[in-house]
């Protein structure tokens, strides 16, 4: 069964038939999904959808487009709610420079703060980088942010930063983007990585692969990324599913 790694359920594009969708998953394939935070209200959202359903966990951060409010207080909510049984990682945290709001050293100051959240909990992290490669590589480095683990979402760098996460154990994200024909340079990425550092991910209900490029994404749509990373890496789809599976339960620490 497939993991879904990176997903946000709790969006309001599902309001109108969430349960029903969700329920319908594992008919078609997907096992097991991560609901991911991206703002404190979706932080609440993603513990409550993932307590009430058994296949699914939870991530709890804050994406840098929404760090504006952040208060201290708010960190040390995050930090206590990585003692909830289903929560898994911290994040969706980091960088995203695509914008040039909200400032960068508003994005580089609550990045770091919720990487001292992650150390202090002793949780691995899901990392949002666009368009920042080094800044991000620089302030992981320097809080030592590589000890507990992680996932690059969306991964969108060149191989040569693939293969500094790689060497530092974190996995990288693939979803959608890789079945996109502009989409060279993740491709290579896919070649030459290997699996056993690899997940599976939607950002649902964003990112959704070809040939349904423009619908609502769902965990569903990810039989087409494993179709083409078994393409691209010239080997069996189920092993893909597996090896990315038991990959995710590493990652995230599920039955360890």
């Amino acid at each position: 069964m497939i993991f879904d790694t990176h997903a946000h359920y709790t969006d309001a594009r599902f309001d109108e038939d969430r349960e029903e969708l969700l329920a319908g998953m594992k008919a078609r394939g997907v096992g097991e999904i991560v609901e991911v935070g991206a703002s404190i209200q979706s932080t609440k959202d993603a513990v409550n959808l993932a307590e009430s359903h058994d296949n699914i966990y939870a991530a709890v951060g804050v994406h840098p487009e929404d760090i504006e409010r952040l208060t201290p207080e708010d960190m040390q909510w995050l930090a206590d709610l990585t003692h909830r049984d289903k929560v898994v990682a911290i994040g969706e945290i980091g960088l995203d420079y695509y914008y040039d709001e909200p400032g960068r050293d508003l994005q580089k100051k609550w990045f770091t703060r919720q990487l001292q959240v992650a150390a202090e909990t002793q949780m691995p992290v899901i990392i949002h980088s666009r368009d920042a490669a080094k800044d991000t590589l620089d302030i992981m480095n320097e809080h030592c942010a590589w000890q507990n683990g992680g996932v690059i979402h969306c991964f969108s760098y060149s191989p040569e930063i693939a293969k500094i996460y790689l060497d530092k154990g974190f996995y990288l994200g693939i979803g959608g983007v890789v079945t996109f024909k502009n989409s060279k340079k993740l491709q290579e990425v896919v070649e030459m990585m290997p699996l056993s550092q690899m997940v599976l991910e939607t950002d649902s209900p964003y990112l959704t692969p070809v040939p349904h490029r423009g619908k609502r994404n769902d965990s569903g749509y990810l039989t087409h990324v494993v179709d083409e990373i078994a393409a691209l890496k010239s080997c069996d789809r189920e092993e893909i599913i597996r090896i990315t599976r038991e990959n995710a339960h590493k990652l995230y620490r599920i039955g360890q």
